[in-house]
């Protein structure tokens, strides 16, 4: 899970880096001490967690959040407790009362961790995903997809009007998408599988593409098809 971390006392800033770093499953991208800087960068750089100083001087952390346009999960931190509703209001994770321990810590990440996952398990059970696409959260349903390609560090989604590209390995999508809707063909190309119109042991066709299939996954290519034809 990226992080960014905003607080303009420097040892404030210190103490919450440590705490990241610390922390199995959490990532800090970058760290600010103003919000100018920490908005340019944001506008940019999509992240899923905001450790936010609530008394900043140039702007409050709360109006600074407010005008996020693409608002990540945010764990405001502050001296003072009388900021807690105001923080809650803005649909905060947490609200981190300084000075705090890691144990403290731990606790409100494991909050954002569980709302990711809620998060994710919702997208699958309604039948979409979030992708991140030309620096903001895409929604993909998995009706519109119609192949999905590996390019290098990219793949390749097919929807209409235009395929787009996401920073994102085969193996990450594939842990997003329903084992009974998508099929790994090939190290190259995830298939879903009600758009294929014909195959065979070593080629998958749909519309007017031909999709190889490789040695190692021919043996889940046919159960999982063999399945579908007897339903």
């Amino acid at each position: 899970m990226t992080c960014v971390a905003i607080d303009d006392e420097p040892l404030a800033l210190q103490l919450v880096q440590s705490y990241i770093g610390k922390t199995e499953g959490l990532e800090l991208v970058a760290k600010f001490t103003d919000t100018v800087e920490a908005g340019e960068f944001m506008e940019n750089n999509p992240v899923d967690l905001l450790f936010l100083d609530v008394q900043m001087p140039d702007e409050s952390g709360l109006q600074f959040f407010s005008r996020l346009k693409n608002k990540p999960m945010v764990i405001f931190t502050t001296a003072f407790s009388q900021f807690a509703v105001e923080g809650f209001n803005l649909d905060a994770i947490d609200y981190l009362l300084k000075p705090f321990d890691y144990d403290r810590f731990a606790k409100a990440v494991n909050k954002a961790m569980e709302f990711a996952q809620f998060r994710q398990d919702k997208a699958v059970a309604e039948g979409f995903l979030f992708v991140k696409h030309n620096y903001q959260w895409a929604k993909i349903y998995y009706k519109d997809i119609e192949l999905i390609e590996a390019l290098d560090d990219y793949i390749k989604i097919y929807i209409q009007p235009k395929p787009i590209l996401v920073h994102m390995s085969m193996k990450a999508v594939s842990e997003k998408l329903p084992a009974e809707k998508f099929i790994r063909a090939h190290r190259s190309y995830i298939v879903p599988v009600d758009r294929i119109n014909s195959w065979n042991k070593n080629i998958i066709r749909i519309g007017d593409k031909s999709i190889p299939i490789s040695y190692t996954y021919q043996k889940q290519v046919y159960e999982l098809l063999q399945k579908k034809m007897e339903m």
